[in-house]
């Protein structure tokens, strides 16, 4: 009895392997799964972890020595978690899945799922030759932004979730930050690139006083690498206003939107599309934010940064209660977002990679 009941366990587990060659791994390790990494220092060459979930057993390996070649391959299920937001990354991109490819090949591995960076205005058409369904090796595909070939079988819609590249932490909502009240209405840290919503933004802010009562710093330059002080600035600014203001850059879909959430400072977002091959799928119609839209997001979606003043007249009348309520209610969604999120991917998996789950 006990061997079958052995044999039994292990033809329902799962093995799988996730290979983070992408920021967006370490949102999906660290903030979806809850998962644990050692060496905790995030400059450190290799970095690992492992966790059960369900009938499956992940394990995560992220960082510059996790090259194709020189690590060992320990489960025949891989998720590889790449890059594909420009040519450069692409070509790198390229590279790894030509790795997995001979894996396959060689039966070193038997199923492949790829978490995708998208590009910002979804010109993905890179990865579709590497897709079973178009004759490829590539299973399954968990891509973010609003990419219109979701379709819910083999194409999944996967969020963008906190800059991880800048180390943003995983952040445990704590009495005060739930309690306590804000000094600012609102804030928008952040790059005001000339023509761009942004600067219709700016004047509203400015035009009212607005600005007197929320946090804002606007600059003319994007830049990818924070100085420890601007982080720090950037992180008060969450965790010190009621609502965070969220204009479109590229694309509608942005870091600032999870990261309000992990301090309950309630996104305020600019619900436009954006130009490129975003848009509706088969499976969705509500673009842009398609996923957070379906997920019931509690956010204040506005068409025009001309209605902010109606928006913030409403926040100075609202009491601090209604405000914990509110708090409270944006950090539970999130948590359960999340956590959806892992389910969904986990699901995703078992019902893809392992024998007959489909029945």
């Amino acid at each position: 009895m006990i061997q079958n009941a052995r044999s039994h366990l292990e033809q329902t587990s799962l093995r799988v392997q996730i290979w983070g060659k992408a920021a967006v791994g370490l949102y999906l390790w660290q903030h979806i799964f809850g998962g644990r990494l050692e060496p905790a220092d995030v400059t450190a060459q290799w970095r690992e972890g492992s966790q059960k979930a369900g009938k499956t057993c992940f394990s995560f390996i992220t960082g510059p020595s996790v090259v194709p070649g020189y690590f060992s391959v320990e489960a025949e299920n891989v998720v590889l978690v790449l890059n594909g937001r420009e040519k450069a990354k692409i070509t790198y991109a390229t590279q790894w899945l030509h790795y997995a490819q001979t894996l396959i090949q060689t039966h070193k591995i038997q199923h492949i799922a790829v978490v995708l960076l998208g590009n910002e205005q979804c010109n993905n058409e890179w990865i579709q030759p590497y897709l079973k369904r178009n004759g490829g090796f590539v299973n399954l595909l968990f891509v973010t932004y609003d990419y219109a070939l979701v379709n819910e079988e083999d194409i999944f819609q996967w969020p963008l979730g906190v800059a991880t590249y800048r180390n943003f932490p995983v952040v445990e909502p704590s009495w005060s930050m739930l309690r306590d009240p804000r000094s600012y209405l609102c804030n928008f840290l952040g790059t005001v690139y000339k023509n761009s919503s942004r600067e219709t933004l700016m004047e509203v802010l400015k035009q009212d006083g607005l600005d007197k009562l929320c946090w804002i710093a606007a600059r003319e330059q994007w830049q990818p690498q924070e100085t420890d002080e601007s982080f720090k600035n950037y992180q008060d600014a969450l965790l010190q206003s009621d609502l965070t203001l969220c204009p479109v850059g590229i694309n509608t879909e942005c870091y600032r939107i999870y990261e309000a959430c992990s301090y309950g400072s309630l996104p305020v977002i600019e619900d436009v599309m954006t130009s490129g091959d975003c848009g509706n799928s088969s499976v969705y119609h509500s673009a842009p934010l398609q996923l957070l839209k379906t997920m019931g997001a509690p956010f204040i979606f506005i068409k025009n940064w001309k209605e902010l003043p109606a928006v913030l007249e409403k926040e100075k009348k609202m009491s601090l209660q209604e405000k914990i309520q509110r708090r409270k209610k944006l950090i539970e969604w999130y948590r359960n977002f999340k956590a959806w999120m892992r389910q969904k991917f986990i699901n995703t998996l078992e019902n893809s990679f392992l024998p007959n789950a489909k029945g």
